[in-house]
């Protein structure tokens, strides 16, 4: 141990003598002294090289192309954009935009290499006697706004080395033009406006090749300071910068001299409108599929946007448009109804809505509306939203009684019964129209949505075996309560799962996952993932699906849902469930076709905000599926001759209602409508 210290005390003595004389010859050598600071200076731009943006990442930058959300029939649902940004090519900005830039930002730009040796050598005696002046070229301002997070703004050293050394390269890669190009269509203008274009549009309601001179040199000024030069706050100073720009391009022959004292006279102008990116024709399905592409793209080591990928979705165009429009249409009713029974003095409340239809045979979304108006309401009551189903969930309790051997001819009286929950509470489900104490069907009881009936149902069966097959079926993320009452829809789901549960159904209980992306590929065709459709899982015996079918055709039939046949004039072979929660709180809908599924939910955000009697799900949600499906059948986006694989009972159509009578049900329909019936 003795012997290895003395050795290292040895190396240390060497070290410091050999580095002695090393510096000894040097200040015996002026010349070579001199030179010590450079090379110092050279290894450290050296070392910082490998910290700078490559070549190839520069190249790539050139090319830079966000993701692109695609309908299965070829229409761009989204861009995942960087920015607020609309890219336009040097030939369709102004010319005065880009005389006013280089006269006024770096007026030797097409004789340099990226760095001003003049400007940035006046920049660094300025900055030394406490005058503070930057010395930056288009191209360098250019490798900032590109490379934010690698170089940064920091007023250091190393960031403004990091920053010549990237325009330096920029140079290599770029021409001059395309360099003036990337910069006016990546600098910043406030308002959430990136580039020359959104600038134009914000500040004077014009694209960027229609700017007159004047306008330029306002856009171009508050390059020096956005929010000290804005044009709509600060307009005195705005206007004084203006004119600073102006005498630059003077100064440099961009304006003629005698046009100058003229044009600073002229006033400042502007036509402001903040630009908001359209939220496309399915904002929460690009909202939805926006976090999950992230994630793809990190674990894969691309880039949503810049790598051009484009994702193939499920969703068809004009099945989104229809249930866009429908949504519209009875929302819009259904707010005039609640604005009526507003209270004066009571805060208007926006009512809210969900809609989603998928294709139960191998799980395709369709369709997916999250809320009335994205731009006013981004959270989205497909998925996020989580409300109390009411007598959507009745089919739960059905379908567990056929697998338990129930017959759908098995009666049971209409009567009022109570029952006494753990907590010692009693329970006594009732219906809107008083018990007649008579029999009653489980066909007649689910058709007519009669709670005494499903609540003495759910006492022979328990809560534990109605919640297993719900969870089985698709309600696979809410907690379901093991309570009486759960019966009638007392525990919150999302309608994402229950429109999946009850596609397990149409699907004779076959259980598919809801199914968005079916492919992922470079904007070149190249394909990146495919993604295989997963078997579908038997979770519910075909026999009893097919039964609970049967008897959820009644609900339309002739139950609560019957509008869809009355007022639309639907006579293909569909079944559903109406739902409605207590003090008419939420609204549901949910219908079956062997080839679609769609269910619609209707309420406030606030749940403590109740609506009317026009709140029944047969009268908020149902004219939205109801409208859908018609459209569906117009335009046969499904077959109206498909059949589920039980035979449907020959129904007669009720006298008076106009059932069958296609012309009929148009003429309510529009009389519906006109006098604000929904």
């Amino acid at each position: 141990m003795t012997d290895f210290k003395a050795s290292v005390s040895a190396v240390g003595r060497f070290g410091a003598e050999h580095l002695q004389r090393l510096w000894g010859a040097v200040l015996r050598h002026p010349v070579r002294a001199a030179l010590v600071p450079l090379a110092f200076a050279l290894l450290f731009v050296l070392a910082l090289v490998p910290f700078t943006p490559s070549v190839s990442d520069l190249r790539k930058a050139k090319i830079e192309v966000p993701a692109a959300l695609m309908s299965a029939d070829g229409v761009v649902l989204a861009q995942f954009k960087r920015v607020n940004r609309q890219w336009v090519s040097l030939g369709k900005i102004s010319p005065h935009v880009v005389n006013a830039l280089i006269a006024t930002e770096d007026h030797r730009f097409r004789q340099h290499h990226g760095i001003d040796i003049r400007r940035t050598g006046a920049a660094l005696i300025y900055t030394l006697t406490g005058k503070r002046q930057g010395g930056s070229t288009i191209t360098q301002q250019l490798a900032r706004n590109m490379y934010p997070e690698e170089i940064g703004r920091a007023v250091t050293i190393t960031r403004k080395v990091k920053e010549a050394i990237t325009a330096l390269k920029i140079e290599a890669v770029y021409t001059k033009d395309e360099i003036l190009e990337s910069y006016l269509n990546t600098v910043p203008f406030l308002y959430n406006a990136f580039g020359i274009e959104m600038a134009a549009r914000t500040y004077f309601d014009k694209s960027a090749d229609r700017l007159d001179v004047l306008e330029s040199a306002t856009l171009i000024g508050m390059l020096k300071g956005n929010s000290i030069y804005n044009p709509v706050t600060n307009p005195q100073r705005a206007l004084e910068r203006r004119n600073i720009v102006l005498a630059q391009m003077s100064r440099h022959g961009k304006i003629d001299a005698a046009q100058l004292a003229g044009l600073q006279r002229r006033p400042l102008v502007t036509d402001f409108e903040r630009q908001i990116e359209p939220p496309g024709i399915a904002p929460h399905v690009a909202q939805y599929l926006r976090k999950w592409l992230i994630e793809w793209a990190d674990r894969r080591g691309y880039n949503i946007y810049a790598d051009s990928l484009v994702v193939r979705t499920t969703i068809n165009a004009r099945q989104q448009r229809a249930a866009n429009q429908a949504v519209a249409r009875q929302i819009t009713s259904l707010q005039a109804m609640a604005d009526a029974q507003r209270k004066r003095g009571q805060p208007r409340e926006p009512l809210q809505a969900g809609f989603l239809a998928i294709d139960p045979r191998n799980g395709h979304v369709k369709a997916w509306v999250g809320s009335r108006d994205f731009e006013q309401d981004q959270f989205d009551h497909v998925a996020q939203a989580r409300r109390q189903p009411g007598s959507t969930f009745k089919p739960f309790v059905y379908g567990a009684a056929f697998m338990q051997g129930f017959d759908p001819g098995y009666t049971l009286v209409d009567e009022v019964v109570s029952y006494h929950s753990r907590g010692g509470e009693v329970w006594a489900p009732t219906d809107t129209i008083p018990a007649t104490g008579n029999s009653m069907s489980l066909r007649e009881g689910l058709a007519q949505s009669k709670n005494t009936i499903t609540a003495q149902l759910m006492q022979k069966l328990g809560p534990a075996r109605v919640a297993s097959l719900a969870q089985s079926m698709g309600v696979r993320s809410s907690k379901l309560e093991l309570v009486p009452s759960l019966a009638l829809g007392t525990s919150p789901v999302s309608l994402k799962e229950m429109v999946t549960a009850y596609g397990t159904i149409a699907s004779a209980g076959r259980y598919l996952e809801p199914v968005l992306v079916t492919q992922v590929e470079r904007r070149d065709g190249e394909v990146l993932e495919t993604f295989v459709p997963v078997l579908p899982e038997q979770v519910y015996p075909r026999a009893n699906a097919l039964t609970l079918v049967d008897v959820m055709r009644g609900v339309v039939d002739e139950g609560t849902g019957a509008a869809i046949r009355t007022r639309y004039g639907i006579q293909a072979d569909v079944a559903g469930k109406t739902g409605t929660t207590q003090s008419n709180t939420d609204g549901w809908f949910i219908m079956m076709h062997p080839q679609l599924v769609a269910g619609a939910w209707v309420g406030f955000n606030d749940s403590s905000v109740t609506m009317g009697q026009w709140g029944q799900g047969a009268r908020s949600a149902l004219p939205m599926v109801g409208d859908f499906f018609a459209q569906s059948l117009r335009y046969r986006w499904i077959d109206s001759h498909a059949e589920f694989d039980i035979p449907r009972p020959k129904r007669q159509p009720r006298e008076g209602t106009g059932e069958q009578d296609p012309l009929m049900n148009l003429v309510k329909d529009l009389l519906g409508r006109l006098f604000g019936r929904p």
